[in-house]
Order: structure tokens, then sequence, then C-alpha cells
């Protein structure tokens, strides 16, 4: 399903006014769920989450992160829910064993980096972690998620859309209430342009704020000499499309999907249709590689993204003081 188009347009008034009542039921459900005392790791807990439901660069940003304590000696695993995921609570990933299905896009990508563990009781997945010699744990979304101390909790938006209209579900596209989440973050990191003011937001609560971009990784010449079509099934397939004609592909046909989209065989049939009818080949994310069959993915070019820091202090400072405050 698509995230409908008034959550991130503030002018609208009418939807939101008939929802509120949810809306508060809902934020009220959060706020009270938060208060629940999770377990408390004997190893430093960073957790990567958002206020918002849909895609905002997590990913990208726990793997950047996970390569940086790698760097410091640091042997870090992951913790995430596996969207649409059918494995027991506490399961590893193994690339060569599951698939999307399975465990997730996400997972799956991000267990090409370190080990990761999925499952919604954070606690479970961070003792199985821990007994498999985890000495540090970083959680992939689950900010909303109470089974599990955090001892830092950075908070990453989308600079494009912000906070949409700042209502919560469903008469907007936040999890709990500003006020509230806000109040339990360490530092929000801000991808992209901030085209809604949310750094003043933060600033009027001292709270922190980091500043990087995602960036396509180099296109080889040979991307650029030829014609593609390119399809994403992420948070938003415009940042992706964007960001190829950006690093000089010729994109003739863009084609969005929901998130997570699972790829049938009637999607497949239809991209290869496109691409010979327009004489192009076919261009996706990693996550989006991760939910096509081995046959097909053969056949796609992938095109990486990267985060690159305003500041390339700042994420140190970050796992300094992630580090400082579990000593």
């Amino acid at each position: 399903m698509s995230a409908p188009s008034f959550w991130f347009r503030p002018q609208v008034k009418l939807w939101p006014a008939v929802l509120t009542p949810l809306a508060w039921a809902v934020a009220r459900v959060a706020r009270c769920r938060m208060q629940r005392k999770g377990w408390q790791a004997p190893v430093p807990v960073l957790c990567c989450g958002n206020l918002t439901v849909g895609g905002a660069g997590k990913t990208t940003v726990v793997i950047d992160l996970v390569q940086r304590l790698q760097a410091r000696g640091v042997q870090p695993h992951v913790l995430t829910r596996g969207y649409g995921g059918k494995v027991p609570n506490g399961t590893q990933v193994m690339p060569a064993f599951h698939t999307a299905r399975e465990v997730g896009d996400e997972p799956l990508l991000l267990a090409r980096y370190c080990p990761v563990w999925v499952g919604g009781d954070r606690a479970v997945t961070a003792r199985c972690a821990v007994s498999a010699g985890a000495d540090c744990l970083i959680m992939d979304d689950g900010f909303q998620n109470p089974s599990l101390e955090k001892t830092v909790s950075l908070v990453v938006v989308d600079g494009a859309v912000g906070l949409g209209n700042r209502h919560v579900l469903p008469a907007g596209p936040l999890r709990e209430t500003v006020e509230d989440g806000l109040a339990r973050t360490d530092a929000l990191l801000i991808i992209g342009a901030d085209r809604h003011d949310v750094e003043r937001l933060a600033q009027s609560r001292n709270l922190p704020v980091l500043h990087a971009d995602l960036e396509q990784v180099d296109a080889p010449e040979v991307l650029r000499s030829s014609l593609y079509v390119a399809f994403a099934g992420i948070g938003r397939p415009e940042k992706f499309f964007e960001g190829l004609r950006s690093a000089g592909v010729k994109v003739v046909e863009a084609l969005p999907f929901p998130d997570h989209y699972a790829y049938n065989n009637r999607d497949i049939a239809r991209l290869l249709a496109e691409a010979s009818r327009l004489g192009a080949r076919l261009v996706t994310t990693p996550k989006d590689a991760m939910r096509l069959p081995a046959s097909f993915r053969q056949n796609v070019v992938v095109m990486n993204v990267r985060l690159v820091w305003r500041d390339p202090q700042a994420p140190e400072c970050l796992l300094d003081t992630l580090l400082a405050r579990q000593a």
C-alpha cells in the first residue's frame, strides 16, 4: 500500500480532522507502551529509527555506522524486525539460505556487512546476538519498541518530506507525537535538504542535529552510454530516480512500486516488455534486488547508494558517545 497523499500536504485539513480521535488513541497507546522497561544489554545499543512510517534512509545509515565500528575493531550485530518475514523470532539471517520472503529485504542486504538477527522482540534478538559474540548492537528501526533499552537513539528524517503534516497515524505519518519521540532522542540526522524546518524544531529542544546526503555510487561510463528503465519499491522511489539522473544515467522510464513490494511473474514480464520496447536495460536499488528471483536479477543493473556526512567528524563523535556511555 502507498501512503495517503494528504499525510504530506499540511494544507489539507479535512481528513486529519476526521481522523483525529483515532490519532489520539494511537498516540496514547504508543506513549503507554514506551513506559515499559526493556532488557538492559551488556553491550552498547545504538538505535537508528524514525518518527514516521516509510523509508527515511535508515538502512544506509546503519551500513555506514557498521563499517565505522568495524574500522574501530568493534564487532557490531544488527537487530531488525524483518518486514514481512516468516522465520522465528531470534533467527540469524543467512543470505545463502534465506530469501526476502522469509526474512525481509533489508536484513538480507545488511547481512552482507555483519551478522543480522530478525524478530519483533528486540530483547530476544539482542540476547542471541550477544551470545554469538556481538560487542555492540545496532537497531535498524525499533525506536518505538520498548523491549530493549537503548544507549543512544538516532532519529533519521528525510529532509524532503520532513515529518509530513505532523499528525499521528492514521491522520498523518507519525508513529507517535513529535513531543514524545523527541523526548527520547539523543540526536537527529536529516538526510538531504531540510525543506520543512525540522532542524529548527530539534534545536528548540536542544537536540544535536547532524546532516548527510544519499548519493548514488558513481555510475561507470557503460551505465551512462545506455538507456535504462528504472524501477523501485522503496519508501520514496522518486529519490532513487532523481539520483540516477543526477549521476548521468539516461532514464527513459521510471516505474515506482510500493515499499517492500513483492514482485511477481506479471511484474517481471511487464518490466522486461517495457525495457524491450524502449531498447533499454533495467536498473533498480539494492533492496529491490533482494526481492527479485535470482534468474531475473542477473538481467538487472543494481545501483548502490552511499551516505555522505556533511561533517565527517559527526558520525565519529556519535560513536564516541555511544561507546563512552556504555563504559
